[in-house]
């Protein structure tokens, strides 16, 4: 996939998906799937042709893309940074996975937030990305302080005879579906209703690196996970989790994240032991996915005590992906 934060390098034309997609969770999807099925009808077709064969009239392919903003608004206008529920690897990941050929960053700047929602039509979604459709969120909103919303871009896009398909809010159990939604479930824990939320379970991708050996010294070695610095993380505790990994198939495994009292830990880490698995994972980049959340991070008498408990938390999770094969 061709990532790019220079509208000068895009690859155009383009169908683009517009918005912050943090999370990429069911709502985002809904929005990202009609640039995925668009295509131009050539002379004399009456139907869409293949997905995989997007062309416009001219013959050109028309690039699915999804098109947000970098930094996030928020830490720009706060000044402070903000964490991502995806960070650019695992975004482009997930984008990869449903089809999407290019991310494009629009570079968030005093520059760009001073686009009335005119100039931004014109300047970005049609001199720059050449789009030929767009698809948005019915709550979308932008162009300067935010006065442009979704119906205003569907018209002032129609002047150039480019489509704008407005999707409705998605909702799952009654709850509509947003990225902060996820964040307040994942701070309580509640790992089920974050995984139902994005319609996958709730991944931090990261590096193993070396860190102070000490779960081999309780009979359970862990596998230290570096994470990446702008990577929201969930509650402090103990997950059952499915490791992968390229060329590997998907273990089972508890993480804890936490600071580690029992043994007087100083900072914040992650760390994952792998179920009925012994090897060498240093250097290697893994995916770890939060299945369920088994209890929160405390603090043991004795070494014994936390060595029963991580017994007892593995037994935990054997039993609960044993239910769920």
């Amino acid at each position: 996939m061709w990532v790019t934060s220079s509208l000068a390098t895009a690859l155009t034309p383009t169908a683009v998906a517009l918005g912050n997609f943090d999370g990429i969770h069911r709502g985002h999807q809904q929005v990202i799937h009609p640039i995925l099925q668009h295509s131009s009808l050539l002379p004399g077709q009456s139907e869409p042709i293949n997905p995989q064969e997007r062309v416009n009239r001219e013959g050109k392919h028309i690039y699915p893309t999804l098109a947000t903003f970098y930094p996030h608004p928020r830490e720009f206008f706060s000044g402070q940074p903000w964490k991502l529920l995806t960070p650019k690897p695992e975004k482009v990941d997930q984008l990869q996975r449903l089809g999407i050929e290019q991310l494009v960053l629009l570079p968030f700047d005093r520059e760009l937030a001073a686009l009335s929602p005119e100039q931004f039509v014109d300047k970005i979604l049609i001199e720059q990305l050449r789009a030929t459709h767009v698809s948005i969120g019915e709550d979308f909103r932008f162009g300067y302080r935010r006065t442009g919303t979704a119906k205003d871009l569907q018209a002032i896009a129609a002047t150039y005879g480019v489509k704008v398909t407005i999707v409705t809010i998605q909702t799952c159990q009654g709850e509509r579906i947003s990225s902060s939604l996820i964040r307040q479930s994942l701070e309580e824990g509640d790992i089920l209703k974050a995984n139902r939320l994005l319609g996958r379970p709730y991944s931090i991708m990261g590096q193993v690196v070396k860190g102070q050996q000490l779960g081999r010294t309780l009979g359970f070695p862990t596998a230290n996970l570096e994470w990446f610095p702008d990577k929201f993380l969930p509650r402090n505790g103990v997950y059952c989790v499915r490791v992968s990994r390229p060329s590997f198939p998907d273990q089972w495994g508890v993480m804890n994240i936490g600071e580690r009292p029992t043994v007087k830990g100083t900072c914040l880490t992650v760390e994952i032991h792998l179920l009925n698995w012994s090897g060498d994972l240093y250097g290697q980049t893994i995916t770890v996915s939060l299945e369920q959340f088994l209890r929160p991070e405390q603090k043991f008498a004795s070494l014994d005590d936390l060595r029963t408990q991580i017994q007892a938390d593995c037994a935990a999770t054997t039993t609960f992906f044993e239910t769920q094969e």
